[in-house]
């Protein structure tokens, strides 16, 4: 997989190499022998707000780099998703009360669709994908099939060493916003252009394969026999 780095000597649309840590097995997250040392150190931001703590949904007009400060060492966790995608759709009440199980951090989520350049920068090919960020440096992406609190819990766990607060759980409030939880009506465009681009490829090729047939000596006459 790869990602892009945001920090200011990067040139826009450039990108690199993410470095991605897989999470560690559920098993080793509960025992005492299976907790390792960090894999990234973030600056825990002031959690008295709790009342504050909820996910922010990055409209058409707003930039992620906006959010995102590369001379601090906090973290964001970013979800790059569509609301036409049923497995984004799945995640949304988990991802929705994340925020309350880690008001230390930040959570944002971003259409995928509306955030093209975004989603090239930093590889994101498929939806939904969340990236872990220090400052504004993309550090581990989430792996899992599994998409539920209690595997998002082990993942933030496993490369922070920041514990969840454990009286979180998954609620009402969470099935209904702020990210939706209910599939939209939608164009898959990246897709559309995807299958375009193919059809035109192919169609291509058909008319170059039998133009080439032609111009070789005795393929004509073979034709016409």
């Amino acid at each position: 997989a790869s990602g892009g780095s945001a920090g200011p000597s990067a040139p826009p649309g450039s990108s690199v190499v993410l470095e991605t840590v897989p999470p560690a097995p559920a098993e080793e997250a509960n025992g005492t022998e299976g907790v390792k040392t960090p894999k990234v150190t973030c600056e825990e931001r002031n959690g008295t707000g709790l009342a504050n703590a909820t996910l922010q949904i990055l409209n058409v007009s707003q930039d992620l780099m906006e959010f995102l400060n590369p001379n601090s060492s906090d973290c964001t966790l970013v979800l790059f998703y569509t609301p036409w995608c049923r497995f984004s759709a799945s995640l949304a009440p988990h991802f929705n009360s994340l925020p309350r199980a880690f008001p230390t951090l930040r959570f944002l989520a971003l259409d995928a669709s509306q955030h093209s350049s975004l989603s090239t920068r930093f590889g994101t090919v498929a939806v939904p994908n969340i990236l872990l960020f220090q400052g504004a440096k993309p550090m581990a992406r989430f792996n899992h099939t599994d998409r539920t609190l209690e595997t998002l819990k082990d993942f933030i766990f496993n490369q922070t060493g920041i514990e969840a607060r454990s009286d979180v759980t998954v609620t009402e409030e969470d099935w209904e916003g702020p990210l939706p939880s209910v599939l939209t009506k939608g164009i898959d465009w990246l897709l559309l252009f995807s299958l375009l681009f193919l059809a035109s490829f192919v169609m291509y090729a058909t008319v170059r394969t039998e133009s080439i047939r032609w111009l070789i000596p005795g393929q004509e006459h073979e034709h016409q026999e």
